[in-house]
């Protein structure tokens, strides 16, 4: 600890580089700076307590390779859970089940959707988000908003900073580039969009200002999904600001069941963050990082700061991942992300080494198994050519004996 002491003192010594943040913005995470949270302020609103309940079960009972086919309209009532694998299945064989369960059950096509299970997303979202939530909590607190809201990346991306999803939305808090200009920079050689803590900032801003515009909780998350702007014309056209009134009554080709069930997503996950040990008992958290921040004071070559903060080229950028791999210079009041341990990975590194471990599910090769009585993971693992540190890891058994008769793993086979 002297060696980073001494580091960090030499940093602040350099005032013709960096400027330093004012004390309420040079954060830590750990979780002993920041008081457990006990009151939630966004509640499950009267009419959406069965999609709550649906969704928990989604993110925390039902895994990648079981596809769940429910009512859309009554989210309690699930027809069957189908063991598909993980691989994608084409819309003709999702088509086909939707046809014939809804020949069994009696009921119109429109009333059967299908939905797969994410419980390792989930479980892998949970052990990501140890690393900076109470930093991220503080910023939100900053600012007034309830902390409850920093759990929707669990949603959003499973707290996977590295994560772009088709449409071109990217980091944890999935921005989109021209939603994120609006409170970021984002060009060529810098995108704060991949920053954990810039786009954190960015989010609570975001939906500080859809509740200043919408005027209650759960219109400002929807409006996360679909915008401030079209959420505030169906208030207009329905005259009322009662989300279940919107889900049930307004009209739109874009007000569709992702939009209608943002808010039922999000209670879930905070319901399970929440209450992480109930829904995920023996799922080890990763540990807290400690960032430091310190803006700098004029634009300023990589070289020079990678050399006034003591670090290296590649360990500069692996603490700044809004800065592109070929940028020269940093910009006048951009924050430099320094850590205040330097034995501690980089941001970066772990989340491309954890984004490296994860295989495609279309190229991953995994089968269910139901554990019997006198089973153990070694047998199993011998069974199916496993290996059998890979499936406790994978299903989130922290020790062998934990294995439970009638507990269903995902084995990944060699």
């Amino acid at each position: 600890m002297q060696h980073t002491a001494r580091w960090l003192f030499t940093l602040l010594l350099c005032g013709s580089v960096f400027m330093p943040i004012d004390s309420r913005t040079e954060t830590t995470s750990s979780s002993e700076t920041i008081p457990p949270v006990t009151e939630n302020p966004l509640s499950v609103l009267p009419g959406l307590e069965s999609a709550v309940d649906f969704w928990k079960r989604i993110f925390a009972e039902y895994s990648l390779s079981q596809m769940v086919f429910f009512d859309p309209l009554d989210m309690s009532k699930i027809y069957e859970v189908v063991d598909v694998g993980v691989e994608n299945r084409p819309k003709s064989y999702v088509d086909g089940e939707r046809a014939r369960i809804a020949a069994v059950h009696g009921v119109d096509l429109e009333r059967v959707r299908a939905q797969r299970g994410i419980k390792e997303r989930t479980a892998e979202g949970l052990k990501r988000s140890g690393r900076l939530m109470a930093q991220m909590q503080q910023i939100f607190r900053e600012k007034g908003l309830p902390v409850e809201l920093t759990y929707l990346p669990l949603v959003e991306s499973s707290f996977d900073s590295t994560a772009r999803s088709h449409a071109g939305a990217l980091g944890m808090w999935q921005f989109m580039r021209r939603t994120g200009k609006q409170f970021l920079r984002v060009d060529r050689q810098i995108d704060e969009r991949r920053d954990p803590l810039e786009s954190t900032r960015a989010a609570a801003s975001l939906l500080d200002q859809n509740y200043q515009t919408l005027g209650n909780w759960p219109l400002a998350v929807t409006a996360y999904n679909y915008g401030a702007g079209g959420l505030s014309r169906a208030v207009a056209e329905l005259a009322t600001d009662d989300l279940v009134e919107l889900i049930r009554q307004y009209k739109h080709p874009y007000w569709g069941f992702a939009a209608q069930n943002f808010y039922a997503e999000f209670l879930a996950a905070v319901e399970i963050a929440k209450n992480r040990e109930q829904y995920f008992p023996e799922l080890e958290i990763q540990p807290a990082v400690t960032i430091r921040e310190i803006e700098v004071k004029k634009s300023s070559s990589i070289a020079d700061l990678a050399k006034s903060t003591g670090l290296t080229r590649a360990e500069l950028l692996g603490w700044n991942p809004a800065l592109g791999s070929g940028v020269k210079t940093v910009p006048a009041g951009y924050r430099v992300k320094l850590p205040a341990d330097r034995s501690m990975q980089p941001v970066i590194e772990v989340a491309q080494r954890e984004a490296a471990e994860r295989q495609s599910p279309q190229t991953q090769k995994v089968v269910r198994h139901r554990v019997k009585p006198g089973e153990t993971v070694v047998h199993i693992a011998r069974r199916y050519g496993a290996s059998a540190e890979k499936i406790l890891a994978v299903n989130g058994i922290r020790k062998a004996h934990l294995l439970r008769v009638g507990m269903t793993l995902l084995i990944p086979k060699l």
